[in-house]
């Protein structure tokens, strides 16, 4: 478990991509991990992303830090969620680590500085800026 604060720290750390080589997105179905590392090269860190078969609007990317942290998550075409107090939070949102519950509040996207949620890519930008991702590898969208 952790805090709040170093939740906060993980998530505003910059992180980079170890590996640089070309990241095609909107293939089908897509369940890829990828390694980031603090500037620094003390944390370790870990970019998810999923796309499944049959509702091909459905995807998400996810941050962990640690392994098994999850800092931040956004899902783009899913179900609405439903967070700790009842609160129903409709699809797209984003997931943001909050002590003692993990990832389970969620909060609407258009709440956050993300521009364009049926684009893939410009998610994707959306959410490395959110998480402190810098220089991302050249993104290609695969067309369906």
């Amino acid at each position: 478990m952790l805090t709040q604060s170093e939740a906060d720290a993980l998530l505003s750390l910059e992180k980079q991509f170890v590996d640089t080589n070309l990241l095609i997105l909107g293939k089908i179905p897509i369940s890829e991990s990828h390694d980031l590392v603090s500037l620094d090269g003390k944390e370790k860190f870990i970019l998810d992303i999923w796309r499944g078969s049959i509702n091909l609007k459905k995807y998400k990317y996810n941050n962990r830090s640690r392994k098994i942290h999850i800092l931040a998550r956004v899902d783009i075409g899913g179900s609405p969620h439903q967070n700790p107090d009842g609160v129903i939070v409709p699809c797209p949102h984003i997931h943001v680590y909050r002590e003692g519950y993990d990832d389970k509040w969620a909060y609407p996207l258009k709440d956050f500085p993300f521009r364009d949620p049926e684009n893939m890519i410009v998610v994707l930008e959306d959410f490395a800026r959110f998480c402190h991702i810098i220089l991302l590898p050249p993104l290609q969208l695969k067309a369906c």
